[in-house]
């Protein structure tokens, strides 16, 4: 369970106050960003779903992140976390879509280590991404990624430049 059940709930109550929907696109948190939401009450009016794609090729088929992406930056990246946001926006019809992947640990990925995370986020008029430093072990750099992949979409939905839909 995510420590910050706040950071859920205000982007569910912002989702719902402009009338739109999110999805998720989750790697290295395997689910528990979904969870996170829909732990909310109400949560169903703002949340439409989303996919765990832990696997690169499932990256690739299921989000349609490019293979030139995979190949050049890698999927511990900020062009992938964009990528899965993409995809997850484009596939469900959301209008906004937060993206997770990483190193969640114990062992290096792709030669970086544990608790370097990449959130993605798009939306009207955004598409951006946070890296993220994480300090702790498997479970602390899961929720902690949850906690900041939230914080980023609330802080975006709270800024003058995406009021209303």
């Amino acid at each position: 369970m995510v420590e910050d059940s706040t950071a859920a709930a205000r982007v569910v109550r912002l989702l719902r106050e402009r009338g739109q929907t999110l999805a998720t696109a989750e790697s290295l948190t395997g689910g528990l960003l979904s969870g996170a939401v829909t732990s909310v009450p109400g949560s169903s009016a703002a949340y439409v779903g989303g996919l765990v794609t832990y696997a690169t090729e499932l990256k690739q088929r299921l989000l349609d992140v490019p293979a030139e992406v995979i190949a050049s930056e890698g999927v511990v990246s900020a062009g992938c976390a964009v990528a899965m946001a993409r995809g997850a926006a484009s596939g469900t019809g959301a209008d906004w879509a937060l993206a997770t992947t990483g190193v969640a640990g114990p062992d290096l990925q792709e030669g970086k280590p544990a608790g370097t995370v990449f959130v993605g986020l798009v939306g009207p008029g955004v598409e951006t991404h946070r890296r993220l430093a994480l300090d702790g072990d498997r479970q602390d750099v899961r929720a902690g990624t949850v906690v900041a992949a939230l914080d980023m979409l609330g802080e975006v939905l709270l800024s003058a430049n995406t009021t209303g839909s």
